[in-house]
């Protein structure tokens, strides 16, 4: 099992419609790769570890798949439509990262 992280870096200029994000985009997600998808949650990051910071993301969506592949196959034919998609939600990119999900 593998999780793809989108990460969302938050800073004073940073705009981010987590109403938007959560009821329109990540269902859009969830709907075009289908069955892929094991799993989906959403972080919104509230605070640092020190008072008064901003959190270190404004939003993590967390996607869980079988694989590599079968991320890349589900994902990749939509990622235009995606990406077309951010400027509905956030003035900032996400940076992607893929995990191996290792239970402990």
């Amino acid at each position: 099992m593998i999780k793809v992280s989108v990460m969302y870096p938050n800073s004073k200029n940073v705009q981010f419609d987590a109403d938007y994000y959560q009821n329109k985009h990540l269902p859009m997600v969830s709907k075009l790769v289908g069955d892929a998808l094991k799993g989906l949650e959403l972080d919104l990051g509230l605070a640092s570890r020190t008072p008064g910071e901003l959190a270190p993301y404004v939003a993590i969506a967390h996607l869980k798949f079988d694989s590599v592949e079968a991320f890349q196959e589900s994902f990749g034919p939509h990622g235009e439509t995606f990406a077309a998609d951010v400027k509905n939600y956030s003035n900032v990119q996400g940076v992607l990262q893929i995990s191996e999900l290792i239970t402990l």
